[in-house]
């Protein structure tokens, strides 16, 4: 890697900083001044600042925004410069390409692609040719990308237009944005609490609307933990659907737990399209460790009857640390919505050993003992990030491990997945004439985390996330509701579990005075079937969402599959 020795981390920091402050200074027409003393919640400060027209445009989902620009009823580079000016950063790049993608439009009276003249952000350590690639470590900020990452050029050819990278954190294993490059990332609802991470800056640009489509990655839950705290959706595919060439990242080539890239944005339509334009590209002929599945219609993709039931389990805890009444009350919303919809059936999901994951999943994620992490903060001289520090020296589980130790909890992960998949094999009520089981459960519905966006360096709990990485099952975060403090209360004579259950229950305490944080839910399923989360979030949140509680504030919950 390439270092810059000859400068100090705050030398360097410096210089990350102006260049964005004066990428910031090239957007036209110049922002306005932001006023003196900001408020908690910054959300509703676009539409103070910023023209009618370009909240209007910035608030439109990304499927409504393809189509107006495909028939021309608005210009590339008039969306373009709305989201530019919303997120508050500039690229000649960007607008250069809005307009060629305009003018091809106006000669060719066709688009180029599906996402003709749509504009994408992109996590800061997914490669941009020429661009820098620092991984969030100060001793990284020159290193360039010398190529586009496989995604990267996937989109550009179905149109889009890419205007405005995003912030990761220190090490990028946090569940919150914290660097020393540019410092932490915070909610726009409430700048007290964490966006999320390590995707935090796409989940705060698309929680404000300075983006409708972004990308993220996760191994732990850094696109669904985002998602969730700034009330947007989410998707976290199964491992080896999407390419992911050209990233950045400590132990690139580990292969005990697998991270994957995937969407954010303010509609499911907008993950639809995201995941729909990268398969039907046929990523799996450029990288050949990908599926090389096309992607599934959605109409009878279960194989189901008109007569047969949606069968959703819902994972209400996972005994390990009990999700605060906010999010209680979403599940009980949500299952009361599903339970007046025909064709749904709604179950009870008892967890599996959760308890067991975490050790497994520590082990795996540093199997040198994190010396390559811990070498890359320490080469520049800069100071350890508190999350940082929690996670790598504070972990009894992070260890330099030897072949055998490797092959020992890779073997643990393996007899994990297949006791999970028996536990929902299990929940078949028969089988039929070819015997294969039927009355299986289709998804599972439960918390994203065990709270709303908690208060700055305390994302320490990643059960409801890591979870579905170590089972490689695809997941989806949706959004539900929000924090009503009148009847969000704590439960006075809970006694905690143990010592990770009684730190988030002393954060509940801390955390919902006066707040409208959001809460989002999770969807997930088995591995490899994407679009199951997609179904099933339009059969148990989208469907609900739309028809049944139009007057619901954003709410986000996971859904997860086998």
């Amino acid at each position: 890697m390439a270092t810059v020795p000859a400068l100090s981390w705050q030398d360097v920091a410096r210089t990350a900083q102006e260049q964005r402050d004066a990428s910031i200074a090239r957007v036209e027409p110049a922002l306005p001044e932001l006023p003196a003393d900001l408020p908690l919640d910054v959300s509703g400060l676009p539409k103070e600042l910023l023209s009618s027209k370009e909240v209007e445009i910035t608030q439109t989902a990304a499927e409504d925004l393809v189509a107006s620009i495909a028939s021309g009823k608005l210009s590339s580079v008039t969306v373009t410069k709305a989201f530019l000016r919303r997120a508050g950063l500039a690229s000649k790049l960007g607008l250069a390409r809005a307009k060629y993608l305009d003018d091809y439009l106006a000669e060719h009276k066709k688009p180029v692609g599906p996402l003709h003249g749509l504009p994408i952000s992109v996590k800061e350590h997914i490669g941009m040719k020429d661009l820098g690639l620092n991984a969030g470590f100060v001793a990284w900020w020159d290193n360039k990308a010398t190529d586009d990452a496989s995604i990267l050029k996937i989109l550009w050819n179905a149109g889009c237009v890419f205007y405005v990278r995003t912030t990761q954190p220190q090490i990028l294993m946090q569940l919150e944005t914290s660097g020393n490059l540019y410092g932490v990332t915070v909610n726009p609802f409430n700048r007290n609490l964490t966006s999320g991470g390590s995707s935090g800056g796409e989940g705060a640009l698309i929680g404000i609307r300075g983006s409708c489509l972004g990308i993220g990655t996760d191994i732990g839950g850094s696109i669904r933990s985002p998602a969730a705290n700034c009330g947007v959706y989410g998707f976290r595919p199964t491992s080896f659907r999407l390419p992911m060439d050209g990233l950045s990242a400590c132990m690139m080539n580990s292969e005990q737990i697998i991270p994957v890239i995937g969407p954010l944005s303010t509609s499911l339509e907008g993950l639809k399209i995201f995941m729909k334009v990268i398969i039907a590209a046929k990523p799996w002929l450029a990288e050949p460790s990908l599926l090389p599945f096309p992607w599934k219609d959605q109409h009878n993709l279960m194989g189901k009857s008109e007569s047969k039931k949606l069968k959703v389990a819902v994972l209400w805890d996972d005994r390990v640390v009990k999700p605060h009444p906010p999010v209680t009350r979403a599940l009980q919303e949500v299952v009361q919505k599903l339970k007046g919809v025909p064709g749904v059936e709604v179950v009870d999901w008892k967890p599996y050993k959760h308890d067991e994951v975490w050790p497994i999943l520590a082990s795996l994620y540093f199997a040198d003992g994190a010396k390559e992490s811990s070498s890359a903060v320490d080469e520049s001289g800069e100071p350890w990030r508190p999350l940082a520090t929690w996670l790598i020296k504070q972990d009894p589980h992070i260890k330099d491990h030897s072949v055998a130790d490797i092959w020992y909890w890779t073997g643990k992960r393996e007899k994990y997945k297949k006791a999970y998949a028996k536990v929902w094999n299990e929940t078949a009520t028969g089988t039929d004439e070819n015997g294969e089981p039927e009355g299986l459960v289709d998804v599972i519905l439960c918390p994203v985390g065990p709270g709303a966006a908690p208060l700055l360096n305390n994302a320490k709990y990643w059960g409801y996330t890591c979870q579905w990485n170590l089972l490689d099952y695809p997941a989806l975060v949706f959004p539900v509701t929000k924090v009503d403090s009148a009847i969000d209360l704590r439960d006075e004579g809970y006694k905690p579990m143990n010592e990770k259950d009684e730190f988030n229950y002393n954060l509940c305490k801390r955390q919902y005075h006066n707040l409208l944080q959001a809460i989002n839910l999770q969807q997930t399923i088995q591995r490899s079937i994407e679009e199951l989360p997609s179904l099933c979030s339009l059969s148990a949140g989208d469907m609900m969402t739309r028809r049944q509680v139009r007057h619901f504030q954003p709410l986000n919950v996971t859904l997860t599959s086998a």
